[in-house]
């Protein structure tokens, strides 16, 4: 619990807080209510003959909690726990036990008053435990500086305290689950510490410390208690209630708040996982008195094994048979709206490339309100031969028997996680942090296996070519480039391409004074569309100043909009395309004039256009603005016939920035400012039509 505490995704709970709660509340009402009104008959059944009341309140709790750690394993192994289905289960199923384990808390502490009295006391310990804890973070970050992750006797000391609590409460006669929990999840986030505990719990506790508790409690699992009928009578009533509460009041919860049907079935199996307080709930509580003998309590723990045997797999058979429907589908920006949740990568090959993928990261997150879920992602080149292969395990130095750091990254991995946790620091902006190992000819398949996974909307990466401290280019990999081009061929979502040139301090957005000056050039087409729609995010940013530059031919000038509010002023024209028949020109227009109205009438975004005849006036006034802004973006092609930038370089340099993109790039256009270069996922035409 103190690991699901530490992991919980807290800024999506806020945000959807009212739909999980209400999925989550309805399905225990409804589910306790089921409970309630077959108590008596199930008493009469298993003959249960004293604290019949008490019985009854543990049989509504066992039918209304849902096991988090089950759904969040779940979730994982389908892999949909990234999708908002996955999410919000997650987040509802916390909110469920949680409420269910309270509510058995409670129900113990009020027993009696020496017990209330212990209730308090444990309150009391949880807090001083949250503030140890921060103030430990603190001490072992800064001590840390030089070191990927604090030391293993920091870590037991951590264990260590929460360890003591929780037998401490458990010795009281009350459950520490909930402390466990608050414990986890008030722990500073940013940091060495998270990220050691995370990286030492994880594999611990998923692979070693549930299974065996899993595989204890199914030991315990004796079929020969049904065989009698009266207990098999009680043990399917049990169950199909257990389903029916869910289902009713899962979809209840979901007509109310407009989901569809399908996802609310989804839901409702999901949340009837049973797991551990459930296992808790029937078992004896030191101290405290036991109102059911063996026959009763082997009962209930076939009706808890039952459930999840059943509901796993029906979960997993809906998913599989509407694979398409629960498939990743926001595979662009264009077609997000700005003010959703967008899900973002950045790749980074070495330190260098972390402050430029960091900065680009801030500047998309935009205004506060608007949500990102943004990952770092160090793609780190497999050795041919691993030094510890032929170790044994006591020759390992300390920490390789968890971590392949040491060999996968070297000392790359210390300066961008010390890179991250300044970021952090400094904006109190939390970025996931993963790691990619994989040799250059196979990293491209890891990356879009891994975007897909991640249910991600663009991917950022590195230019190959870096800057010099004398401003020159110099190229870096050959590999790189190809694994560039790899994933910008096969990646399931937007690429962009961010040339980093941190002269004019693109990257240090967070520590900025004064506003810096981002130009989007338009030319038309989906990556232009795609480039524009980046750019809506980063108008929000309140360190940056938008300037959207329209490109269009001078012929096209005669057809100019005559509207009295764009007359007044001088410096922001508007002209509707001539009308055709072009599907992407249509597209262009309406994209275009949404855009405006939105943004530029405000007066957010700044709005120029520029009529040009041919490339070679495009260039001229590329030339022009060169020094003016710190950041261009741009789509990489897709233009169509246009000629004021297809035709711009006969012989690109590097093909994959488009032709706009290589020229600003290039030695030849004396420019500081840096290039995000953006590619629109192909195949979002027929996501959008599939939606």
């Amino acid at each position: 619990m103190f690991l699901i505490g530490l992991q919980m995704d807290i800024s999506y709970t806020k945000r959807n807080l009212r739909i999980a709660s209400t999925i989550a509340y309805s399905g225990v009402i409804a589910s306790a209510i089921f409970g309630a009104s077959v108590s008596g008959f199930i008493i009469q059944k298993v003959k249960v003959t004293s604290d019949k009341y008490a019985f009854a309140i543990v049989l509504m709790l066992l039918l209304a909690n849902s096991a988090a750690p089950v759904v969040i394993r779940l979730a994982t192994e389908l892999k949909f726990d990234t999708s908002n289905i996955g999410r919000l289960a997650i987040s509802s199923s916390l909110i469920n036990e949680i409420s269910c384990a309270l509510g058995l808390f409670l129900f113990i502490a009020f027993a009696n008053w020496t017990k209330f009295k212990l209730a308090i006391l444990s309150v009391f310990l949880t807090g001083l435990v949250i503030i140890v804890n921060k103030y430990l973070t603190i001490w072992f970050n800064t001590n840390s500086r030089n070191q990927k992750y604090i030391t293993n006797s920091q870590v037991l000391l951590i264990l260590l305290l929460i360890m003591a609590l929780s037998m401490l409460i458990e010795y009281f006669g009350l459950y520490c689950t909930i402390p466990c929990f608050l414990v986890g999840l008030m722990f500073p986030r940013q940091g060495k510490t998270t990220r050691t505990l995370v990286h030492k719990l994880s594999f611990s506790v998923h692979e070693f410390i549930l299974p065996i508790y899993f595989g204890y409690t199914g030991f315990q699992f004796d079929l020969n208690v049904m065989m009698t009928f009266d207990r098999f009578i009680a043990v399917v009533v049990l169950i199909m209630l257990s389903f029916v509460g869910k289902i009713v009041g899962t979809l209840v919860a979901c007509y109310y708040q407009k989901i569809p049907l399908e996802k609310g079935v989804i839901l409702s199996f999901i949340l009837n996982l049973k797991g551990h307080v459930e296992l808790l709930i029937i078992d004896a509580v030191p101290g405290f008195k036991i109102w059911w003998n063996r026959d009763v309590h082997n009962l209930l723990l076939a009706v808890i094994v039952l459930n999840t045997v059943i509901a796993g797999p029906v979960v997993s058979f809906i998913l599989r048979k509407n694979e398409k429907y629960f498939a990743h589908k926001q595979t662009t920006i264009e077609f997000l709206d700005p003010e959703s949740e967008l899900q973002m990568a950045s790749c980074v090959y070495a330190p260098r490339n972390a402050s430029g993928q960091l900065g680009l990261m801030s500047a998309m997150h935009g205004s506060q309100e608007a949500p990102t879920t943004p990952y770092l992602m160090h793609l780190v080149e497999l050795p041919k031969k691993s030094k510890t292969k032929n170790l044994m395990y006591q020759q390992l130095e300390d920490g390789d028997q968890f971590s392949d750091e040491k060999d996968f990254g070297g000392n790359a991995v210390l300066e961008i996680n010390d890179s991250v946790d300044s970021f952090t620091a400094e904006t109190k902006y939390f970025v996931h942090q993963i790691k990619v190992v994989s040799s250059f000819p196979n990293m491209y398949e890891d990356v879009c296996t891994r975007a897909e996974d991640l249910r991600l909307s663009i991917i950022f990466l590195p230019f190959h070519k870096h800057q010099r401290i004398d401003g020159k280019m110099e190229k870096g990999k050959d590999e790189v480039r190809t694994n560039n081009r790899n994933i910008l061929r096969h990646a399931p979502c937007s690429i962009g391409i961010l040339v980093d040139r941190g002269c004019l301090g693109f990257h240090n957005l967070h520590t900025a004074d004064s506003k810096q000056h981002v130009a989007a050039l338009f030319f038309g087409g989906p990556d232009d569309r795609e480039a524009l729609a980046c750019s809506k995010r980063i108008a929000m940013h309140r360190h940056l100043h938008l300037t959207v530059i329209r490109f269009l031919p001078e012929s096209s000038m005669s057809s100019h909009r005559n509207d009295d509010a764009l007359q007044q002023n001088d410096e922001i024209l508007m002209m509707s395309m001539s009308r055709s028949h072009d599907t992407e020109a249509a597209k262009d227009k309406a994209f275009i004039d949404d855009f405006y109205n939105r943004y530029v009438t405000p007066g957010q975004v700044g709005y120029v256009e520029k009529y040009v005849k041919n490339a070679e006036e495009t260039i001229s006034a590329l030339i022009d603005i060169g020094d003016i802004y710190s950041l261009f973006v741009v789509g990489k092609g897709g233009r169509g016939h246009s000629t004021l930038a297809t035709d711009i370089n006969e012989e690109e340099e590097c093909p994959e920035l488009g032709s706009v993109g290589n020229l600003l790039a290039s030695m030849d256009f004396d420019i500081n400012s840096s290039i995000l270069v953006v590619q629109q996922h192909t195949h979002s035409n027929k996501v959008l039509l599939h939606d």
